[in-house]
């Protein structure tokens, strides 16, 4: 079930920024998308149900508790492809506990996150500020753009959201920035840290 469940994940997302992007105006088309949408979700919403189920009673609790992205996915199936992304954990060179092997995960994961954290939240700000009167977002690009300037904690304030789901969104996407920005300062320090060390232990093995 696990493959099924990441291709409807890819088809999810496909479909949504279809719909955010190419607008179609054809019955067909939007009738095929939303019935993309509304099939995922169910499959999302039927899957856990049935994890849940499979689950002893006495520890259902306790399996929500320890699978939080699962719940979210449930409640906005945009999330899903997130998962798609832990797949990159299985992927040659980045398996072992080595400083090299963990760093080269978390910074291919991390970048991996940032993009899919950056893209569909343009995405959504796209979707919510395109009709919204008074809207300065009104394209993709001014919507990437956006969203770049706003996860880097830069502000230039040349567009900005004017919904309210739209500034929520604003505010997620910088507590994402602080995060990514503090995580990418802390692998720099990691690896300098580590560089010196072998530095100094080098130069001792040379006194020696």
């Amino acid at each position: 079930m696990y493959w099924p469940l990441m291709a409807l994940s890819v088809a999810f997302i496909v479909a949504y920024s279809m719909a955010v992007l190419a607008q179609p105006t054809a019955s067909g088309e939007r009738v095929v998308l939303v019935g993309v949408h509304v099939l995922a979700w169910a499959v999302f919403i039927v899957d856990f149900i049935v994890r849940i189920t499979l689950t002893a009673r006495g520890s259902r609790l306790a399996y929500v508790r320890q699978h939080p992205l699962d719940v979210v996915c449930v409640l906005l199936p945009l999330v899903r492809p997130f998962k798609l992304l832990g797949l990159l954990n299985n992927a040659p060179g980045f398996r072992g506990n080595g400083g090299n092997a963990l760093r080269s995960r978390v910074v291919v994961s991390g970048a991996a996150y940032a993009v899919m954290f950056l893209y569909i939240i343009a995405l959504t700000v796209l979707a919510v500020e395109r009709p919204a009167p008074h809207a300065t977002i009104l394209s993709f690009g001014d919507s990437i753009w956006w969203a770049c300037v706003t996860l880097a904690t830069v502000g230039y304030g040349d567009y900005a959201p004017v919904t309210v789901i739209g500034r929520l969104l604003a505010v997620v996407l910088m507590a994402g920035g602080v995060v990514i920005i503090g995580t990418a300062s802390a692998l720099i320090v990691s690896y300098l840290s580590e560089r010196i060390t072998h530095r100094r232990r080098d130069e001792h093995h040379e006194q020696g």
